[in-house]
């Protein structure tokens, strides 16, 4: 009996110290490890994924890019995340029924194979590619996740400037 006592406790303890500090674990150990990841999926993409064309190139200059022959184009059958990092699925990143389509890491976008990389929708990732490189990966990554949080997918700034290039660009090539 004391046995289960103890677990209970230490259960309760370890609830009430995650709802306290969960802002503090996030930043302190899951981002870190995320970035890593990210930055290791860039490195990727620049090697394996291919440069944009013309028509692609000139949107890149509209959208503001500085160096837009840096970008790279990598198809995918499913656009990379850790999945093994049990923490981040349950904060809800990934899981049953999430499907990312396309996704910028540094200068190398992964799009899943199947999804029309049309005009409006390249100039939205090209926009997380400007806001990355105008400030870091690591930067916009720890601002996109506590705005996610604040925020809400659909009305994080980094998301909703992306979306205006959609509106922007909406004409097909």
């Amino acid at each position: 009996m004391k046995v289960v006592k103890s677990l209970i406790l230490a259960m309760v303890l370890t609830v009430i110290a995650l709802v306290f500090f969960h802002e503090k674990i996030i930043s302190s150990v899951l981002l870190p490890q995320y970035i890593q990841w990210a930055y290791e999926t860039d490195e990727k993409g620049g090697e394996t994924g291919i440069p944009l064309n013309q028509k692609q190139l000139k949107l890149a200059f509209e959208v503001g890019l500085q160096h837009p022959e840096k970008v790279r184009l990598v198809y995918v059958d499913q656009v990379p995340f850790p999945r093994e990092n049990f923490a981040l699925k349950t904060l809800g990143f990934i899981g049953e029924g999430i499907t990312n389509d396309a996704q910028a890491f540094g200068y190398s976008i992964y799009i899943r194979n199947g999804y029309e990389l049309n005009r409006p929708k390249l100039a939205h990732e090209l926009v997380h590619v400007r806001q990355i490189e105008k400030a870091s990966l690591d930067s916009v990554i720890t601002q996109h996740f506590s705005d996610l949080a604040t925020y809400g997918y659909e009305n994080a700034p980094l998301e909703v400037e992306a979306y205006e290039a959609n509106k922007k660009y909406s004409l097909d090539w």
